[in-house]
């Protein structure tokens, strides 16, 4: 196949020769002349013409992303990059896996022999790695011809490192459900389930974790080890001896009572307890250096024997290894005094003429820019390349124009990467505008000639040409003076509509809609009559028990408030919960009245009608760095839609911190200013006017757009102009504090408020904030996320965007969960701040924090410590923040306020004190507002050491522990942040009631009220019990585990049509294998119950011979109803019109599908009459 981006290379004499030394294995190879910018290419160029692997050394994690990301830009999946394995020689409960799972792939790849390009830095090729024959003998090959024993299968995973859980949520973990295996391999994107019949292989194929269910099949999967290194019986007698002679040798010189010495003996006689225990040891550093030399290897010994490796700059590589070295050194002497390691682990990485030797075992091309010698390399063959930097047109397309022209007289061939397709598209109009001709390809497949033009999306980190052969590559960077990202699409994940109710444990809150909020105690199993039902067991105050038949599970939510209020137990039938209840729907019913109030008058103002967009809108546009995500493209749409209306927009913009809503809003400001009206930019807090401010110049820097700010940092003199370049119109947008609500403020013209985070400014500031918006267009952005459910219900009265996935990858944060130890927390702050970054350490307690922070100080002299907590004055709070915005800080000892709003880059570290006493949604948060760059960043939940945990803390450690390390539970934690986001939105009074009744049915009376309002026919639901002699229940051997039962209940009591009842068949069938009677015919009771719902049957019950349906009322059943059923069912039906209606009909063998057809033809005869 034809590949323009490298064929032109074959003309090429250093290159060819380059192929032919590769061909006759001549090694090493010296090439010199290749510029940084074009190694990506020539990487990419020799892996495809000489089939081989290739692994590029280089200097630093960063110079590696960048080859990575070049070589990416030509060969999507035939790239990957080795992260640095982080070391830690302290006891870890759990690391997060992201960075682990990526090396695992990455040798599970070169262990299938894939011929692949693989970046690594120097730092990573030290790490000591499990033998590759090693890592083979412990990976499982299925395919559709194996033979499964599932005991053998399971050990062999746990051999392999996987551990066993109900249900697979994360990496590494695998479940077994009756003849049903699911497994997350490292090496995949999602996770595997094999099915089985009997002993032999059904189907194999990949499922969505979100959903559960099925992707598509594959006829055979490679299950690689889930562990780096794993710790095997037949070595294990080995560690242990060579740690207690290791232990006897370090400890032997130093005194008896020494604190080093306890230290050591305390901490590793309690690893070698654990090896005897053949316990998990989550940190595996410790014990490298004790395993066999025969068990282990590195990196390059994964590679083929004909395998290319390119060295780059090894000189540079070389100074690089001696400073790691050196730094080791270092830490391993700290280490050792404070008795945390012991002599051996100074051997734990590999030496620089270890990895060196290792490559003198494949093809090796030494890459320096220019001709230099090195003792390590004598070449056997050298190699002159010439290729030289393109120059930058910085967004002027006649400048570009010239150039291209220059280049097709001289016969060259051109490609321009555009970034994105847009952008591409958008870039070929316009120099065809110009005269230039040039062509829009979507990939590189195909032969470019001399004096072409081809524009292809992609990206890469700078253009460069080889002259020799008249080819030349220009970058997005160098076009528009910024790159634009173009993000590889994932697949979507499937978001769930509802609050899923997979997490009822026994223990939580539950409410019933007529019997108020009780304690959910769990499934019991009850025979009545030879007849066996579930039953969901709910206490109630004063011992009162309710057993809720499962076929009602619709009447029950769990009960959700926020995370620390424990609801109010009711009493059974007692009239308080009917009180409640009421004055909640009574707040409900205002609360929408005055919304649609509002809605209704701003429906009927006149506004300014904007004009579409103008050619400046989108060049503005272009020049966002990031590709945008969809969900930036689709508030953006609507906003301007909005604007473009003659009534006044009114909207709200939700999505999390950095999730690119300041962009979206800017967009809609850029649109206000082209049409000549002033922006006003409305937020809570001076630093984060600055930080707005600071953006907002950044990004209008190329149009003639003037900016201003009113806030306490400006000077009189720099307010007083702001001001009046507002009243006479030459201010085009003005962001400031409440200040900007001053009676002094006085626009020319306003077209636009922007407002983040309403509902942390005050009373009377809303007052004038209410008088501004009047008849301007207002956009409103908030950071909490709201859930799903409240933005459906409010369509209609609340014009609402959502911003719902975070913007390109960053890098995952390296988390661990881990006990309080001075010595490791003084690392992490030197680790931090060594790089020049900044750390947050997070203390709850406002009374002891200044202790805590001399403790900080007397740990780490080095660091300069600021305080900031919630009990400052604002004045004071923002001075310390805005120093350490500035960096004359670089610890911030804080409580959890920076949960909100501020996004300083700089902060890459995140330590948190008694992460055992906060939820999982505010560790969540507070982990994420670390990690918004390009670099690596850490998260460190601690625990203090040697406490006596309680139940609920070990409890919720393990929480923490699983969600550090799998992700598990992050649901929970979203769904935690999503009811305080919409308490935030309704306000004080409306959080109040959703205390007092739960969420669920807080919405549930919210969607009604609305309906009813909006005077949309809003029926009054009937609700139809059904009391039949079938079994119904989900036996234990279909689906064991408690909480993915009740998940199934949930969904069994939601069917309401045909299409939900094959749904669900669908998704039992494909997660836990054929379905028993019983189920089904709780499937069909269901089933029933929803349409007996709709017919206005509440009561369905079997006598000796009969079925009875009972009518809630005698208006329901119409003359023509009965005739009808009369002519369809003759004497098998007879009718009672008396005051409690009724229907009896004589049953055959099969009552539920008698039963069945005969609620379905009620119905359909209903709706039939309805319709005419």
């Amino acid at each position: 196949m034809e590949n323009m981006f490298i064929d032109p290379l074959k003309n090429l004499l250093p290159y060819k020769n380059l192929l032919k030394d590769i061909e006759n294995n001549t090694t090493p190879i010296s090439t010199h002349g290749i510029i940084d910018e074009a190694i990506g290419h020539m990487v990419y160029a020799l892996n495809q013409n000489a089939n081989r692997q290739v692994l590029v050394i280089t200097h630093s994690e960063n110079r590696a992303k960048t080859i990575y990301e070049d070589i990416k830009n030509f060969n999507g999946e035939g790239a990957e990059i080795f992260p640095t394995r982080e070391m830690l020689f302290y006891k870890i409960d759990a690391i997060s896996s992201e960075r682990h799972n990526q090396r695992l792939k990455v040798l599970s790849r070169f262990v299938e022999g894939e011929t692949m390009v693989l970046v690594a830095s120097i730092e990573s090729l030290l790490d000591r790695l499990m033998d590759p024959k090693l890592f083979k003998k412990y990976s499982i090959s299925i395919n559709m011809d194996s033979i499964i024993n599932l005991e053998e299968l399971s050990n062999k995973l746990i051999n392999c490192g996987y551990e066993r859980e109900t249900m697979v949520e994360g990496v590494g973990q695998f479940s077994i459900r009756g003849g049903i295996i699911d497994i997350f391999s490292p090496n995949n994107n999602y996770p595997y389930r094999i099915e089985l019949f009997g002993d032999e292989i059904d189907s194999i194929r990949t499922f969505d974790l979100e959903s559960q269910r099925s992707l598509e099949n594959i006829q055979e999967i490679f299950i690689c080890p889930a562990k780096e290194i794993l710790i095997l019986n037949e070595f294990r007698e080995e560690i242990i001896n060579n740690i207690k002679k290791d232990l006897e040798e370090t400890t032997k010189n130093l005194d008896k009572g020494s604190k080093t010495r306890i230290n050591m003996e305390d901490k590793f006689q309690e690893i070698l307890e654990d090896l005897n225990e053949k316990l998990y040891i989550s940190n595996i550093d410790m014990l490298i250096p004790y395993i066999p030399e025969k068990y282990l290897s590195n990196l390059i010994d994964y590679l083929k024997d004909n395998s290319i490796v390119f060295i780059d700059e090894p000189q540079r590589i070389e100074e690089k290894y001696n400073f790691l070295r050196e730094e080791f050194n270092y830490e391993i002497i700290d280490k050792l005094e404070a008795g945390e390691i012991l002599s051996s682990h100074g051997e734990i990485k590999l030496d620089y003429m270890e990895v060196l030797k290792a490559t003198t075992e494949k093809i090796t091309i030494v890459n320096t820019e220019l001709l230099k010698q090195n003792p390590y390399f004598s070449p056997k063959s050298i190699l002159n390349f010439s290729s030289k930097s393109v120059q930058s047109f910085h967004n002027n397309l006649e400048l570009l124009k010239e150039e291209l022209n220059y280049y097709k007289y001289k016969g060259y061939k051109t490609i321009i990467f555009s970034g994105t397709e847009n952008r591409g598209k958008r870039l070929q109009k316009a120099l065809m505008n110009l005269d230039v001709e040039t062509l829009y390809v979507k990939n590189g497949i195909g032969e470019i000639k001399s004096s072409q033009v081809f524009i292809t999306p992609g990206n890469i980190n700078g253009g460069f040409e080889y002259p020799h052969i008249k080819l030349v590559f220009i970058s997005d960077k160098e076009v528009y003076g910024a790159s634009k990202e173009r993000i590889r699409k994932k697949k979507k994940k499937t978001k769930a509509t509802t609050i899923s109710f997979s997490d009822l444990n026994p223990g939580d809150f539950v409410v019933h809609e007529n019997h108020g909020i009780g304690q959910y105690k769990g499934i019991e199993q009850l025979d009545i009559q030879g007849i066996k039902k579930d039953y969901l067991t709910i206490n109630y105050k004063g011992g009162d028990k309710l057993y809720v038949p499962i076929d009602q599970m619709n009447l029950i939510q769990k009960y959700i408030g926020s995370d620390t209020v424990k609801p109010k137990i009711n009493r059974l039938s007692s009239p308080e919960w009917i009180k409640t209840k009421n004055r909640a729907k009574k707040a409900v019913e205002d609360m929408a009245v005055d919304l649609l109030q509002l809605y209704a008058k701003r429906e009927s103002l006149k506004g300014h009608a904007f004009s579409p967009d103008t050619p400046w809108q989108s060049e503005f546009e272009d020049l966002f760095p990031y590709e945008e995500t969809e969900g930036q493209i689709k508030s953006t749409m609507e906003i301007k839609k909005d604007m473009e209306k003659s009534k006044p927009m009114d909207r709200l913009l939700c999505g999390d911190v950095g999730y690119g809503k300041t962009e979206v809003a800017l967009r809609a400001a850029f649109k206000a200013v082209m049409d000549g009206k002033q922006v006003a930019f409305l937020v809570p807090t001076t630093i984060l006017a600055q930080q707005h401010y600071n953006t907002i110049v950044e990004r209008f820097k190329n149009f003639p757009i003037e900016i201003g700010m009113l806030s306490r940092f400006r000077t009189p003199k720099q307010q007083k102009n702001t001001l009046d370049g507002l009243r006479i119109g030459t201010v085009d947008i003005v962001i400031g504090t409440h200040r900007l609500l001053s009676k002094d403020v006085v626009f020319k013209d306003l077209g636009l408020l922007l407002v983040d985070e309403e509902q942390r400014f005050g009373v009377k500031h809303k007052e004038r904030l209410k008088q501004l918006k009047e008849n301007v267009d207002v956009l409103t952005l908030t950071a909490t996320p709201i859930p799903r459910t409240l933005h459906m219900s409010l369509i209609g009265i609340r014009d609402m965007s959502v911003i719902e996935e975070p913007p390109e990858e960053r890098y995952p944060v390296q988390t661990y969960v881990v006990e309080f130890n001075d010595q490791m927390i003084r690392e992490a702050i030197l680790k931090e701040i060594e790089r020049g970054g900044q750390v947050y350490f997070v203390y709850n307690r406002v009374g002891t924090i200044d202790k805590m922070a001399t403790k900080l100080k007397k740990l780490v002299p080095e660091a300069n410590i600021a305080i900031a907590h919630g009990q400052m004055s604002e004045r004071e709070l923002e001075n310390v923040m805005l120093d350490f915005i500035e960096g004359e800080s670089n610890v911030l000892v804080c409580t959890t306020i920076i949960e909100t709003g501020l996004d300083i880059q700089n902060v890459n570290t995140i330590i948190i004190y008694n992460a055992d006493k906060m939820g999982l949604s505010q560790l969540y948060q507070l982990r994420g507002r670390v990690g918004r760059t390009n670099r690596l960043a850490y998260a460190y939940f601690t625990y203090e050491k040697d406490k006596v945990l309680t139940e609920v803390a070990e409890k919720r450690l393990k929480a923490i522990k699983d969600f550090t390390e799998f992700g598990s539970g992050f649901k929970v934690a979203m769904r935690d942040l999503e009811i305080r986001g919409a308490g935030n939105l309704l306000g004080v009074a409306q959080h109040g009631h959703i205390e007092a009744i739960g969420y669920d049915l807080y919405v549930k009376f919210l969607n009604e009220t609305i309906k009813k309002l909006k005077g949309e026919d809003f029926k009054e639901k009937v609700e139809t019990t059904i009391d039949l002699n079938v079994d119904g229940y989900i036996p234990t051997a279909y689906i064991e585990d408690g909480q993915q039962k009740i998940e199934i209940y949930k969904k069994i009591a939601a069917i309401d049509s045909l299409e939900d009842y094959e749904e669900l068949v669908d998704e039992l069938i494909d997660r836990y294998g054929d379905i028993p009677k019983e189920v089904e015919n709780l499937m069909d009771i269901s089933y029933i119950k929803n349409n007996g719902s709709k017919a206005y049957i509440h009561n369905i019950y079997q006598s000796i011979n009969a079925l009875v349906l009972e009518f809630s009322s005698i208006d329901k059943i119409s003359p023509d109803l009965i005739h009808y059923l009369s002519e369809n069912y003759g004497r098998k039906i007879s009718f009672d019109l008396s005051n409690s209606p009724k229907f009896k009909y004589k049953y055959g063998k099969n009552i539920l599908l008698e039963l069945k057809e005969l609620v379905e033809k009620i119905n359909s005869f209903n709706e039939k009459k309805n319709n005419i």
